[in-house]
């Protein structure tokens, strides 16, 4: 792809994704943007052998946006990264199409794995912001990990993860278009267990009171 079809593919991820852009030319305003390309020139050259220029490019790039993204990493067509402060995006990393990473994403290793060390995100994956999916596994296709969620095992496709460490909370979503994808309409655990154990907590007040109703009435007799 020629560095004028790699522009104007950025430029219509961008505008599908984001509602805040207006015309064409913001789009070259965007730290996706500017990683993006950065990154797929970066990528070239590491393919090539050319390691100490491909992380030049990768690095200054890193210094202009915020968003690391090693120049070895795998990533498909259509990612967007939105924000993207604090985004990083390791070596061993390989990323589908048409995912979306928000700020503060981590995609990374645990320090413990040789050779392939970190994650990889099928088709149609949503990261929610200040996620981090640490390890050489899988992420399934149309899968999302809440915001702040720390990943450290297996995920099956189309699945919805939160929590820390992130567990699989919904199963077998039907498939969001990316602009039906948001970071807001997550189940949240913790507020089912705590709706769950107020329910059962009202139900041994009303045994007990039960109850200290019998021994009044046995009283009584």
């Amino acid at each position: 792809m020629g560095i004028i079809k790699e522009i104007k593919e950025e430029i219509r991820i961008i505008k599908e994704r984001d509602p805040a852009m207006h015309c064409d030319w913001e789009a070259f305003l965007y730290p996706s943007f500017r990683v993006m390309l950065s990154y797929r020139r970066a990528h070239r050259l590491y393919l090539k052998g050319h390691y100490f220029r491909a992380r030049y490019i990768s690095q200054k790039a890193a210094r202009k946006t915020g968003i690391e993204i090693h120049p070895g990493a795998q990533i498909g067509k259509g990612l967007f990264i939105d924000h993207g402060n604090g985004v990083i995006i390791g070596e061993t990393t390989i990323i589908g199409d048409n995912c979306t990473l928000y700020q503060g994403v981590t995609l990374g290793g645990t320090g413990k794995e040789q050779g392939k060390r970190h994650p990889t995100l099928g088709n149609n994956v949503m990261v929610s912001a200040g996620a981090k999916v640490l390890g050489s596994f899988t992420i399934g296709d149309n899968s999302k990990i809440g915001a702040g969620s720390v990943v450290l095992e297996e995920v099956p496709p189309n699945s919805t993860v939160v929590g820390v460490p992130g567990r699989v909370v919904k199963r077998n979503d039907v498939a969001l278009p990316q602009d039906e994808l948001n970071q807001t309409d997550l189940p949240d655990p913790v507020r089912e267990d705590i709706a769950n154990l107020q329910m059962a907590n009202t139900e041994l007040i009303n045994r007990v009171l039960d109850l200290e109703e019998k021994i009044k009435e046995l009283s009584k007799k």
